[in-house]
């Protein structure tokens, strides 16, 4: 739900919450002064609005230069509270309602820095919408332990999901991706060379994110490592492979898997057969009931990615190899609903060394 405040709730008071630093430099406390107020919105450029809060940072309004101007034409001055300046009813998000607002129509509404609160309106988060596409309520697992033994011997010394696709990364060209729409945190499985990866990304403070590892005593296939997390933080979980490179819209796919109340869903992506020769259709006594001179099939492919609830990961069983097709399969089975998704932009895995030429080619000209 998007709201428009206008009653605060009386809430006992809590001790002032510790912030991220993107969340903290939006907040001044009603009991700060005007001068502090103007020195946080010029530094804050582009993106100058504050949202005044309590101490236990319950929001009460919003700041920016033109309130400050108005305030100051209208006679107040730098002795008067900040609460005189503020407009005190600045749209929110409710931190469970993330998920089914309309984030698109409001930036074409130009409202681009917005508060998240919890239901006692306490700031949570931030949403900057000059940077995030979306904020999706996710966990996000990556498969990264592969040797990538096709890709030898680039893969020789360096993990396959580390080799440069561009200036940077694979994994970090689909960590910086799932960043634009609001990942918080991302668990990485890792296993060959798992020291480089973890030396480059280290917890995700550089990013913003939590970045945890799942290391495997054993392989254990690419769901089993995922009964390794003891808690997820979401209730919806997406799983994908190291060696991606797409510009997947997260965004609609999270909304159509919720529309459709699934248990799961599976990118998809386009895999046309073309048949070299005219093809016959005849039944069983030999009957041709058919010709098509050379046709081309189109099939839909399993991508790699995946998106789940967390309930569903209770059919992974305990330390034991156990594939993701094994739990669509088990899904199926027990009468669970899954669904694809058919990826409309660019996809490649990149899994030999011509997928990582061409990789290196289309990565420029392909918009992310």
């Amino acid at each position: 739900m998007l709201v428009m405040m206008r009653d605060i709730l009386e809430t006992p008071i809590r001790p002032e919450l510790a912030l991220k630093s993107g969340v903290r430099k939006h907040i001044i406390y009603e009991d700060e002064s005007v001068r502090t107020s103007l020195i946080q919105l010029n530094d804050l450029h582009s993106d100058a609005i504050l949202f005044v809060c309590t101490r236990e940072n319950i929001l009460i309004g919003s700041l920016t230069d033109g309130d400050l101007r108005r305030g100051f034409i209208n006679g107040l001055d730098f002795e008067t509270n900040i609460l005189d300046f503020l407009q005190p009813d600045p749209l929110f998000i409710y931190k469970e309602d993330l998920h089914h607002a309309d984030l698109a129509d409001l930036k074409n509404r130009h409202f681009l820095i917005i508060p998240v609160v919890d239901s006692r309106r306490q700031i949570v988060d931030i949403l900057n919408l000059r940077i995030n596409h979306s904020h999706l309520p996710l966990d996000v697992v990556i498969m990264a332990g592969g040797r990538g033994q096709r890709l030898m011997p680039l893969t020789l010394d360096t993990p396959k999901p580390m080799l440069q696709v561009g200036d940077k990364p694979i994994l970090e060209r689909n960590i910086d991706r799932l960043i634009k729409y609001g990942v918080k945190n991302i668990y990485l499985s890792v296993n060959y060379l798992a020291e480089q990866i973890k030396d480059h990304f280290g917890d995700g403070t550089n990013k913003k994110i939590s970045i945890k590892y799942i290391c495997e005593n054993a392989p254990l296939g690419t769901a089993g490592s995922m009964k390794l997390v003891s808690k997820f933080e979401n209730d919806y979980v997406l799983v994908m492979n190291a060696d991606l490179l797409t510009n997947i819209d997260f965004d609609a796919f999270f909304k159509i898997f919720i529309n459709a109340d699934a248990d799961m869903a599976v990118a998809t992506t386009s895999f046309h057969v073309q048949v070299p020769y005219g093809v016959l259709e005849v039944d069983d006594e030999n009957l041709v009931n058919s010709l098509k001179e050379k046709p081309r099939y189109t099939y839909q492919s399993n991508a790699g990615i995946y998106l789940l609830k967390k309930e569903a990961l209770r059919h992974i069983p305990e330390d034991e190899p156990y594939n993701i097709t094994d739990l669509m399969s088990k899904l199926m089975e027990t009468g669970g609903k899954l669904i694809s998704f058919p990826i409309l932009g660019y996809w490649m895995d990149i899994g030999n060394p011509e997928d990582y030429r061409k990789a290196n080619e289309d990565v420029a000209h392909v918009r992310w």
